[in-house]
């Protein structure tokens, strides 16, 4: 007999101007684009918070969802998922920003002149 699919909690958020939903995604501590799925409502609140929207959804058309966007990875029960930086970006992927070395401190004070030992 064939088991029945698990239904997971998936964070949702509306397209602006469009009455679509998508599945919100996150990254993991690595780096990689993950999917995220919670077992019980509870926990996606206890995460999310209570504003976040969500819909039921079994696995296999959470992945379904994610494949296009090339993830292939779902991470079940997160403790803490943090908010978008903007509401207007959502999900997509901030853009890389070379890292820039700081420039060493200036020191204020006048440079010292050398002074010749025993004059």
């Amino acid at each position: 007999m064939d088991e029945a699919p698990i239904i997971y909690a998936v964070p949702v958020r509306d397209l602006p101007g469009r009455l679509v939903r998508t599945v919100r995604t996150g990254r993991s501590p690595q780096g990689q684009r993950v999917g995220i799925a919670f077992t019980r409502p509870e926990l996606l609140i206890a995460a999310m918070g209570t504003d976040q929207p969500w819909e039921e959804l079994c696995e296999s058309a959470l992945r379904g969802m994610l494949r296009p966007l090339g993830i292939d990875v779902i991470q079940v029960d997160p403790l803490l998922v943090a908010p978008p930086l903007d509401p207007s970006v959502g999900d997509r992927a901030a853009p890389t920003v070379p890292a820039r070395i700081p420039a060493a401190p200036v020191d204020p004070r006048p440079a010292a002149r050398p002074v010749p030992i025993g004059v």
